[in-house]
């Protein structure tokens, strides 16, 4: 198959675009959504396929799904591409999300069609310098950058495409081919919100954190507004947010999944149906509380607050499943119930100076470890307790 047109030409009045025709298989997995295998020139990949990076636009919705370039996993594979002068072997495959623009041209007679795959040729459009591109990375970006680098420009490389215009459906594959995949938690916790389609069992058990997370991240009425670091957080907004994301997927987590946790009703464990609206009204709550009982140790870094650390923030999280248990969310009350409860606290916690003597340590030697968050949660819950439960 001879190289795609370098140039726009006209012939007749007609424009003529560069395309480029690659032999190709079509497999009707889904009746609406085939897909196809080809392949890419290792020059070629990043001219017809951009990569969507994850980030937030101005009102804060999701832009994108790719995590940052790992630069020495792509010198590394450049590096091995570059170094091998005799035959080499490059099995994987690059997963790209084709625009509509991409057309297939079957081929006919008996012989196109085994009765799974159907023969054919792809034809794809040569983007303009100011055109957008037909194609985007849904997985292989690491290997795409190290292939536009590497000297062998002209190296066949192995492609699987679908089509698919919306980033929704892109974000979709993106996640479920990565599932098995150690991709960094910070993203999959930042994706989980906007995939709405069936997830396997290890995703979907984290969708509901996953967006109670994303909620009270983004919430105004919320104590953790602006404070979670997330994947697509920018060097400047790193500086005010102070918390983990996976600190507070934790907390949800292990409260919406374990019985004696307060959110554990407000989830159908049979149909995994969560009622969103009474929970973020339990979380406002008792969160908003705890602010304004430690003023002076909320929202500072976890360096200078233990409070805002993941030791404090888990042993605090199982403090709500015990002090939430008992607390109406409807009452008109409930904030000032919840203040009343937490109040004994501010004379023994020691967030940001002191030393707890029950558990021996400075109060900047707690560390996310299970002995110490095990302590400190014990002694919150004895303190609470012994100060509160017995004053009921």
């Amino acid at each position: 198959m001879a190289r795609a047109a370098k140039k726009t030409t006209a012939h007749k009045g007609i424009i003529r675009r560069a395309v480029i025709r690659r032999r190709a298989l079509r497999i009707m997995q889904d009746p609406e959504r085939p897909l196809y295998l080809f392949s890419l020139r290792a020059e070629e990949i990043l001219k017809i396929a951009d990569i969507s990076r994850i980030a937030r636009d101005a009102q804060g919705e999701l832009l994108g799904y790719q995590r940052p370039e790992v630069r020495q996993h792509i010198r590394n594979i450049q590096a091995y591409l570059d170094g091998r002068q005799g035959g080499m072997l490059f099995p994987n495959s690059i997963i790209l999300s084709l625009s509509s623009s991409v057309r297939f041209q079957r081929e006919r007679g008996p012989e196109a069609d085994d009765g799974l795959a159907h023969a054919g040729t792809i034809v794809i459009p040569i983007p303009g310098i100011d055109d957008p591109k037909p194609a985007w990375i849904v997985d292989g970006q690491q290997r795409a950058m190290a292939l536009s680098r590497s000297q062998r420009n002209d190296f066949p490389v192995a492609v699987n495409a679908f089509v698919a215009d919306d980033i929704a459906t892109q974000r979709e594959q993106f996640l479920l081919v990565n599932s098995t995949k150690p991709l960094p938690r910070g993203l999959i916790t930042e994706l989980l919100p906007d995939i709405d389609t069936t997830l396997p069992a290890n995703l979907a058990i984290r969708r509901a954190p996953a967006v109670l997370c994303d909620l009270l991240n983004r919430d105004p009425k919320s104590p953790f507004f602006g404070l979670i670091r997330r994947a697509s957080s920018t060097k400047a907004a790193r500086k005010t947010e102070v918390l983990a994301d996976t600190s507070v997927m934790q907390i949800l987590q292990e409260s919406l999944t374990t019985p004696s946790g307060c959110l554990f009703a407000y989830r159908n464990v049979a149909t995994a149906q969560t009622d969103f609206t009474s929970i973020r009204k339990l979380l406002l709550i008792y969160w908003s509380a705890v602010r304004d009982t430690f003023p002076d140790a909320w929202g500072q870094p976890p360096t200078q607050s233990r409070l805002m650390h993941s030791a404090g923030l888990r042993a605090m999280g199982r403090l709500m499943d015990r002090v939430m248990g008992s607390i109406d969310i409807e009452a008109s009350d409930a904030r000032r119930r919840v203040l009343r409860e937490l109040a004994p606290l501010t004379r023994v916690c020691c967030w940001t100076s002191g030393s707890w003597s029950d558990l021996g340590l400075r109060w900047n030697e707690v560390q996310n470890v299970p002995t110490h968050v095990r302590s400190l949660t014990d002694f919150l819950l004895r303190t609470y307790h012994d100060r509160v439960g017995v004053a009921r």
